[in-house]
């Protein structure tokens, strides 16, 4: 019978179909792995891509996982305002600093301490977007800021900026210094040849 067949045929390429779309996600974007000096101030950087707008119910959800693999523990929650922690080691130490409307979710940890070493996540969901990707960020809080290939960079265009700087300054002064010697030499040229004209005038008025 040609109904049943043409009922799955329709029903089989819908599958096929539904397969081949792309399905809404929420992509999130962190650093894999930041240093941060004991007792300062970090800034965890998050943001986000959604194929849909932004939605009133759209949600944040910051969690923390220890170094010895113990359970999550949360950090901080955002739905429709940001709602800081009321117990935990995060008490009163986390504030936010994103901005949705710029798909930032970022948030600031104060004080760190070396018990805050471990992998931070950040999680958004904004419906119909909830499944997604899982934003990892591994914290390493240490005494004090290792000397890296990229500090070491740095130093030396800074030294390369500033001999370079020298190098144009001694040639600056150099040309000043050789200019005013040949004008103070010319003058004292000019200066002879006057008196040589004015003692030659005085003989020939002399001879008359």
């Amino acid at each position: 019978m040609p109904g049943p067949n043409w009922l799955g045929a329709v029903l089989f390429l819908g599958v096929q179909l539904r397969a081949l779309w792309p399905v809404a996600a929420v992509e999130v974007h962190t650093s894999r792995e930041v240093n941060a000096v004991n007792g300062t101030n970090l800034r965890l950087k998050c943001t986000f891509s959604s194929s849909s707008p932004i939605s009133q119910r759209l949600s944040v959800t910051w969690n923390f996982q220890p170094e010895d693999q113990s359970s999550h523990e949360p950090v901080f929650y955002y739905l429709k305002e940001p709602y800081k922690m009321a117990t935990g080691r995060f008490k009163e130490r986390v504030t936010w600093d994103g901005n949705i409307q710029r798909y930032d979710v970022s948030i600031v940890i104060w004080n760190l301490q070396p018990s805050d070493n471990g992998t931070f996540t950040c999680q958004v969901k904004n419906p119909p977007d909830v499944d997604g990707t899982i934003g990892e960020v591994r914290l390493k809080v240490v005494q004090k800021v290792q000397f890296s290939e990229i500090h070491f960079l740095a130093v030396a265009i800074g030294s390369a900026c500033v001999l370079m700087i020298i190098v144009v300054i001694i040639v600056v002064f150099c040309r000043h210094f050789r200019k005013k010697r040949q004008e103070k030499t010319e003058a004292k040229v000019l200066k002879e040849k006057k008196k040589s004209g004015c003692k030659k005038s005085s003989i020939e008025v002399s001879d008359e």
